[in-house]
């Protein structure tokens, strides 16, 4: 499956953990930000559907980096809570976008909502709660962090 994701979504690069084992992910920045994917083969289960855990981790991503974009700084926020309300079911083949449409942030911790799409048709409902670090607490992992908050993307068409 060779598709273009839509116009202003940029493809992560690698070496991001977990993350690459859903790759290739996109991302366009926002207001809201938002997060994307195709959904390939071995993003289904066997009832040939999307995997929740597969819309939990977009989802976790997108909620993720909306608090960030919120707090102004482009630090790890590991998740503290996720919750998901599955609506409808995404097939192989379908561009999936999830954003956070709420987002709140204190000193140590940040929340934020939000929706997955597949066109105009919803797929899930998702909330979170993420603890934010002081700076410099992540420093063995900078090079990585790097990578995910800086420029380690590439056009949707390389």
């Amino acid at each position: 499956m060779d598709r273009e994701a839509p116009e202003g979504f940029e493809q992560l690069g690698d070496n991001l953990g977990f993350i690459d084992l859903l790759a290739p992910v996109y991302r366009r920045p926002g207001p809201p930000p938002t997060v994307g994917m195709f959904v390939l083969p071995k993003h289904t289960n066997l009832i040939d559907i999307c995997h929740g855990g597969v819309l939990m981790t977009l989802g976790d991503i997108a909620a993720a980096w909306a608090v960030n974009t919120e707090r102004g700084e482009p630090l790890p926020a590991p998740t503290l809570n996720l919750g998901f309300d599955f609506i409808s079911a995404a097939r192989e083949g379908e561009w999936l976008e999830a954003e956070a449409d709420q987002v709140t942030v204190k000193r140590r911790v940040g929340f934020a909502s939000g929706f997955m799409r597949s066109g105009d048709r919803l797929v899930c409902r998702f909330s979170g709660s993420f603890y934010l670090p002081d700076p410099g607490a992540f420093k063995a992992n900078e090079e990585r962090l790097a990578g995910m908050f800086a420029s380690n993307v590439s056009s949707a068409g390389d």
